[in-house]
């Protein structure tokens, strides 16, 4: 059964990586692994219990008779249920910052943005969305970000091969803003919310190389496009329909929501309690000011249809089904004992966590970044040396797969969108953009080598 489990996975791998060419949705693939992988494991619970948790279901049974529903309920409770707290904690976290970004945006609070990269010079329109993309997705959801991004691009210029290349930096930016916090990404989130890292050490850490890996090929990118771009503004958009706000209340309502992120850290090493929590009492807040500053409106029929965050539909829980799939998948996987496994394997004939992190990193832009991030967690628990608390295994995983997964546009959910968006085709992604993005993953890895080092 464990090679059926393993078989599973390697096959959600595959599928994964090639979504673009089946046109299968990878949530659907990572929500199958997660299911059908459990079920498995419930079948044959007795054998996987007694291997991987002898004394924890002796002491559980007590006086009870060891039968086939003891060992299921035993798996239900003490073991499964961990896992889907796990990725409970992360899908809420997700729905809650999606849902403060669809606020502000319904809201014109980043209609700022468009305001200041007015200009049709094309290095000053290149760095000001890509700077804005890189410090908003490093205290926001980094697909969402990337895909309010793209509209405003698309929106601004009017030339196809244009759109291409500055929606690749785009891309870019977002990926690698949202892997030096431990709020951007949902890997930074996993470590931090499971005690790998502490907020302060992953940002002090990662920001250099992370910076580096963005602004490197940015700059590249940036020697390929026209001095005058082709540009056409249209006057800020007309938001009688959801919103009625002056600047000052959108400067309120994007003070609260941006300023109640930043909080999330403090509050969690207060209160010790999930992240999720403080980015739900963020929405609340801002939510309630939404309502506040909107309640002549919200009694007119035409925002009836409006009080619900886009977020909540569709489109974007495709993205929480699959971070929720492929993490029950992982937690099956893990209690097979083959992740263990696996890290012996490595331990014994690698034992190198750079040389890890650069195959972690090309995976990455094969399959998917978050997929391979967590495979690489899951390796190991928390424990000494290098994947201690604040060890340097898990700085190297986040970075390598963030950034590695921008080496190809498949490889991450952003480059996903910028595909489908902008109709970017693999081919022409490997030959404009991999080399760029490479020179810059490759110097920022040197410079998270440096820092460790140095810092040791």
């Amino acid at each position: 059964m464990t090679l059926i489990i393993v078989t599973m996975l390697v096959l959600a791998y595959l599928l994964i990586a090639t979504g673009h060419l089946t046109g299968v949705n990878k949530a659907a693939i990572a929500m199958f692994l997660g299911t059908i992988g459990w079920v498995i494991y419930v079948c044959w619970g007795a054998d996987f219990v007694m291997a991987q948790h002898p004394e924890e279901y002796t002491e559980w049974l007590g006086n009870n008779s060891h039968s086939s529903d003891a060992v299921k309920l035993f798996i239900y409770n003490n073991v499964f249920l961990n896992y889907v707290g796990r990725a409970a904690a992360i899908v809420l976290f997700l729905l809650a910052t999606m849902s403060i970004v669809e606020l502000l945006n319904n809201n014109g609070c980043f209609d700022f943005i468009t305001e200041w990269i007015r200009t049709r010079n094309s290095k000053r329109l290149l760095w000001t969305i890509t700077l804005a993309t890189f410090f908003l997705s490093a205290n926001l959801d980094n697909l969402t970000t990337a895909t309010m991004m793209l509209v405003i691009m698309h929106n601004i210029l009017q030339n196809s091969r244009q759109r291409m290349y500055v929606g690749a930096a785009i891309v870019l930016a977002a990926n690698c803003g949202g892997c030096f916090t431990v709020i951007g990404d949902p890997i930074g989130l996993i470590l931090w919310g499971g005690g790998a890292v502490t907020a302060t050490h992953f940002s002090g850490y990662l920001g250099i190389p992370a910076f580096l890996a963005w602004v490197v090929p940015t700059w590249l990118i940036g020697r390929e496009l026209p001095e005058r771009l082709d540009t056409a503004w249209s006057p800020s958009p007309y938001r009688g329909d959801d919103t009625r706000l002056n600047r000052w209340q959108r400067v309120v309502m994007l003070v609260v929501g941006i300023g109640g992120l930043w909080f999330i850290p403090t509050f969690h090493n207060i209160t010790k309690l999930a992240p999720f929590l403080g980015a739900l009492c963020v929405l609340s807040v801002l939510w309630v000011v939404n309502e506040a500053f909107n309640r002549k409106l919200l009694s007119a029929d035409q925002t009836i249809q409006r009080r619900i965050p886009m977020s909540l539909q569709y489109g974007v829980l495709q993205q929480v089904l699959f971070v929720m799939g492929i993490m029950l998948g992982m937690g099956v996987v893990t209690e097979t004992g083959v992740w263990s496994d696996v890290a012996n394997w490595v331990d014994t004939y690698i034992h190198d966590i750079w040389l890890v992190g650069i195959v972690s990193g090309m995976l990455s832009s094969v399959v998917d970044s978050f997929t391979i991030a967590i495979s690489n967690i899951s390796f190991y628990s928390i424990g000494s040396g290098d994947i201690a608390t604040n060890g340097a295994y898990w700085s190297v995983i986040a970075y390598t797969t963030a950034v590695g997964g921008c080496l190809l546009s498949v490889g991450s959910v952003c480059g996903l969108a910028l595909m489908r968006a902008e109709h970017v085709k693999l081919g022409w992604y490997v030959k404009h953009m991999t080399s760029k993005v490479l020179l810059g993953f490759i110097l920022g890895y040197i410079a998270l080598w440096l820092e460790i080092h140095l810092m040791a």
